[in-house]
């Protein structure tokens, strides 16, 4: 298995160029955030049902799913989990705000594809291909790599 910083030099080989670096920092988070929203507008009443904690935040199928993004990212590294669990976390409270406001499926429809627009545009102007069409394990790199370039002192 391929450490987090082997993962990142592979992923940087197609993120060379500053507009795609910084459409990349906008459109990954958005991409993610929209998952996690497509997750929360999937009916969980079993998942409510069965855990009772009448908390609609942590009782979703986005739950569910992040549990195991976690358990993929802690075997890369402890601390990138932690800080993709706080992302999650706040990807979680807001989309259900969200949700309270406007259908919550629709709206991350539109940021779903809005952003994958936003990246495909930005590999265009680097040139190269997304690194994921290599490699799926990709779509997960490409958040902890924002994170690890927005959020980490080099």
């Amino acid at each position: 298995m391929r450490t987090l910083e082997q993962w990142f030099a592979e992923y940087a080989v197609s993120h060379q160029n500053p507009k795609n670096k910084a459409i990349h920092y906008v459109c990954v988070p958005a991409i993610y955030f929209s998952i996690v929203g497509l997750l929360m507008s999937i009916p969980s009443g079993i998942i409510a049902n069965t855990l009772k904690l009448n908390a609609p935040v942590m009782e979703n199928w986005a739950i569910v799913v992040l549990i195991f993004v976690l358990i993929f990212y802690i075997r890369l590294s402890v601390s990138m989990a932690i800080k993709i669990a706080v992302l999650s976390a706040i990807c979680l409270v807001v989309n259900y705000y969200i949700g309270q406001i406007v259908p919550l499926w629709i709206f991350s429809i539109g940021i779903f594809i809005i952003a994958w627009i936003g990246q495909f545009y930005g590999h265009n102007i680097e040139g190269k291909k997304p690194s994921f069409l290599k490699d799926l394990q990709f779509l997960m790199i490409g958040p902890a790599w924002v994170v690890e370039n927005l959020f980490s002192k080099k």
